[in-house]
């Protein structure tokens, strides 16, 4: 039949899976007022309440309206950060083809939000995925609009004419003139997305694919070949299919044969233990063989299988045989410090016999590490007494190391609550009286107002007290002591869980026990740090509310500072949150600045006690824990190749988030490689005019190549290794003494932006820089890079339990995969591999990066994005 005759497909025909895209949702409801997070905390946990574009997921899947059962599982949107908007642009594909259908088959979709850690339902909407008029399968987008606090309020929309409009368009029932429609069609998309809804009213737009014809839904009934009668399914009683056989047949869905079958069923007891091989393993360790077991030892051949598991990285599952042989000859493995884990994996803590016989041996135990310590504060080890001993191992630790780890440290003790953890033994924990008249003096305010501000928090709608009483945990005590005994951990140690507070009410009780035992000149410290801080919010968003030029904004930075900064530092000495060695006495308008962004972040140049200049950015409205992550992250790695005498000339400047959404950033005089290449036409040529060296082949001073071909290697093996993403040279710096490093790290473990990212950033630019690849410099490059990626695989075991800890953290690239987070880290290190296989890999790496066309590609293309949006 020739095509042109053809107007329509029928729907029995397509074997393509469904597909729908889910475009953006416009809208947002009322936010909380400051009286009502005080009053009410608990409502400050979900993400909406409190930020008007909250981060948000969504999910599909079909469902048979008729008959009110699920024909697919949910698929989910992947995580994408949200400043302006909510847009996600995802096609989802669900596990279910078009000739599966028919007209009772609709599509629910699910907007889901975050409570604190937690992933609930925001708003259910349910639509047939074939229109009800004429059994047409849907095409184009479909806007469907609802109110959050009407679970019957969701519908399509009707009547408007410029969604209709631009529908026809893209189904292709307009005539395109591709001179008018690159003009207009842009302006008719914008103004059909910014809609002026009331608030709580809500509209998700979908789309569904287009095809080049309309697809019609039409029934067909299968016959048996041998007897030739109708075949029907999933019918009990003779009456129901005789009228199901007059009604609505339905094809016949095979399942291939026993072994081969098409067909796959979720058990939701998969996971769960067993009840036969739980009961066997009872049995097996019944407390009569543990005398056998004292004396067992194994052979050589066992010997090198239990080596095997206990060199397993952090997060290695073990097999039921694996526990078992770690139980047989644990009294064997007494010395070895690194079995301690491995034991702790293969006993089940919450059978008395096993959880008493094992708490008794770690006593005698060999000292375990400090990395070690670290993974048995993890969210996997609720048992007090494990949790103690981990403790009592950090003592040991030094404030040099703690500070390394205290981000980590603070996130355990963010999901220590008492009702997690499970101990029929004596727990210790720390009973704190909180009466504010003994606590305090009463000239520290602050500390007093936020110690009531707290205690009418918890006690909403209880006795109000004069005296309140806090259960600390041995972690969060100990703690608070190293951090009243060491100023700078107390500072951080603060300001940590400060900005975490707001997700997580139990910090807020350990900030309060915290302050009751500060003495009276660290306390007025602190209040003056809390002052500072929300001083620069208040300038921020100050300069931020005004609409206009970058210089008159400028100016009205400079008047602020002049009256409201120079006012609140005179006579007065404050420590800097971002790093309290630093003692500020004075601020510096006149070389203070605004940086061109929508969140108009500041950059303040302060004077400090020694004469010096010291420059921050302060920014509101972004949220900085992810990025100070990765810098702390960045500056373990760093001491840990010092450790090895491995100077890499790195540069992991500061950033400390004061807040869920604002913080501050040491800013380290630099220049973006996109300014340098475009003004100097080389990152050569930049170096010379700053260190020139004629003697030398390159026309740079040595010790500045130096720390450029140092840098370089040092960035290119930690970003490779943390995934980091949406490299473009905007975000490459580097010194004018050679210092190369990154910024902005929006985008980790990863996740990237743009398509098919690199696994490593390394432009050109740098390795003609080196002075070619057949260069010493590049020689040196490569061979520096072998041996950061060497030292950073043998402490990989501490990387990766910090990352573990993180995952109950709200850091965005971690919370939408908290498992999968710490499997991409893993993935990078590649443990499986020999020293020599690890090197190959690596080289292979460089030269794929090297080689690759793409990202240059993709860097001209953000340029002349950048160039355009200037």
């Amino acid at each position: 039949m020739p095509s042109k005759s053809v107007t329509f497909c029928v729907s029995q025909d397509l074997e393509t899976p469904l597909r729908i895209k889910i475009k953006s949702l416009e809208g947002h409801k009322p936010l909380l007022k400051h009286s009502q997070k005080l009053s009410q905390p608990v409502l400050s946990q979900t993400a909406s309440n409190v930020f008007p574009i909250s981060d948000m997921l969504v999910s599909a899947q079909v469902f048979d309206n008729e008959r009110s059962r699920n024909l697919t599982i949910p698929i989910f949107t992947p995580y994408v950060p949200f400043k302006s908007s909510r847009r996600w642009d995802q096609w989802l594909n669900l596990p279910i083809n078009l000739n599966q259908l028919n007209t009772s088959s609709w599509l629910r979709i699910v907007i889901w939000e975050f409570e604190g850690t937690k992933r609930v339902p925001f708003f259910v909407l349910n639509t047939p995925i074939f229109n009800l008029e004429d059994n047409t399968l849907k095409r184009g987008q479909e806007s469907l609009q609802f109110q959050y606090d009407n679970p019957q309020s969701g519908k399509k929309l009707e009547n408007d004419p410029l969604l209709d409009s631009l529908n026809r368009f893209y189904l292709g029932e307009v005539k395109k003139l591709s001179w008018l429609d690159e003009i207009s069609i842009p302006i008719l998309a914008k103004k059909a997305e910014r809609r002026n809804l009331p608030i709580g009213t809500f509209l998700l737009n979908i789309g569904f694919p287009v095809f080049e014809l309309p697809v019609v839904f039409t029934e067909r009934t299968y016959t048996d070949v041998q007897r030739n009668i109708p075949t029907l399914h999933n019918f009990e009683q003779s009456n129901e299919v005789a009228e199901y056989t007059k009604t609505e047949p339905r094809m016949k869905i095979s399942m291939g044969d026993k072994y081969n079958s098409t067909l796959k069923f979720y058990d939701p007891d998969q996971f769960s233990s067993n009840p036969v091989e739980e009961k066997y393993r009872r049995l097996e360790r019944a407390s009569k063989r543990s005398n056998m077991d004292k004396h067992a030892k194994p052979d050589t051949k066992k010997r090198d299988y239990l080596n095997k598991i206990i060199k397993y990285p952090p997060g290695t599952q073990l097999t039921a045989h694996e526990k078992g042989s770690v139980w047989k000859y644990r009294y064997y493995l007494v010395n070895n410090k690194k079995a301690l884990k491995k034991l702790l994996q293969s006993t089940n803590l919450t059978e008395e016999t096993e959880r008493t016989e094992v708490l008794e041996l770690m006593d005698s135990w060999a000292e375990i590490d400090i990395d070690d310590a670290i993974e048995l504060l993890g969210s996997d080890y609720k048992n007090i007494s494990v949790r103690a001993y981990a403790v009592n191992r950090l003592k040991k630790a030094s404030d040099k190391e703690l500070e390394l780890y205290l981000l980590q440290l603070v996130q355990a003790v963010s999901f220590e609550c008492l009702s997690t953890f499970s101990d029929n033994s004596n727990s210790e924990f720390t009973i704190v009286d909180m009466a504010p008249s003994q606590a305090l003096d009463s000239s520290s305010s602050v500390a007093v107002q936020r110690q009531k501000m707290i205690r009418s928090t918890y006690n909403a709608g209880e006795s109000t007290s004069e005296e309140s009483a806090i259960v600390i945990s041995p972690l969060a005590e100990f703690l608070i002591r190293r951090a009243i005994m060491n100023p700078r951990l107390g500072n951080f140690f603060y300001w940590y869980m400060s900005s975490d507070s707001e997700d997580n009410p139990y910090l807020n009780q350990i900030i309060d026990s915290y302050w009751s035992r500060l003495p009276k000149n660290r306390l007025i410290m602190l209040e003056d740090q809390i002052n500072l801080v929300n001083l620069l919010r208040d300038l921020c968003e100050e300069v931020k509310r005004l609409k206009d030029t970058v210089v008159k904004k400028l100016d009205l930075l400079h008047h602020l500072l002049a009256t409201k900064m120079k006012h609140f530092l005179k006579n007065r000495e404050i420590s800097l949150p971002l790093d309290p060695d630093v003692i500020i006495t004075d601020v510096l308008p006149e070389i203070s600045k605004v940086f061109k962004s929508s969140l108009s972040p500041l950059k303040i140049a302060f004077k400090t006690k020694t004469g010096t200049v010291y420059s921050l950015m302060y920014k509101v409205g972004d949220d900085l824990r992810q990025d100070q992550l990765v810098v702390q992250i960045i500056s373990l790695m760093n001491e840990l190749l010092m450790n090895e005498n491995v100077d890499l000339k790195l540069i992991p400047y500061k950033i400390l988030a004061t807040g869920p959404q604002e913080g501050a950033i040491q800013f380290i005089p630099n220049d973006t490689m996109a300014n340098i290449l475009s003004l100097n036409h080389g990152i050569l040529p930049y170096l010379r005019s700053h260190y020139p060296d004629m003697r030398s082949e390159l026309g740079v001073q040595e010790w500045v190549m130096d720390n450029f071909v140092k840098s370089c290697a040092g960035y290119c093996v930690i970003t490779y290794i943390l995934g980091v993403g949406d490299r473009h040279l905007d975000n490459l710096l580097i010194t004018p003494d050679g210092h190369f490093f990154h910024a902005d790290f929006g985008y980790i473990l990863g996740q990237d932006p743009k398509p098919f990212p690199p696994l490593m950033k390394l432009p050109p630019q740098i390795i003609e820089a080196f002075g070619g690849a057949e260069s010493s410099n590049y020689n040196k490059f490569r061979s520096y890079c072998f041996v950061v990626y060497s030292i950073l695989r043998r402490n990989a075991g501490l990387i990766l339990n910090l990352f573990e800890l993180m995952k109950t953290s709200n850091v965005p690239d971690i919370r939408i995969d908290p498992d999968g987070s710490v499997l991409k880290v893993k993935e990078r290190f590649n443990l499986d591999m020999s020293e020599e296989e690890a090197t190959v890999h690596f080289q292979n790496l460089i030269n794929d990066s090297v080689n690759a066309l793409l990202p240059i590609v993709i860097d001209h293309l953000h340029n002349l994005a950048q160039y355009w949006r200037a």
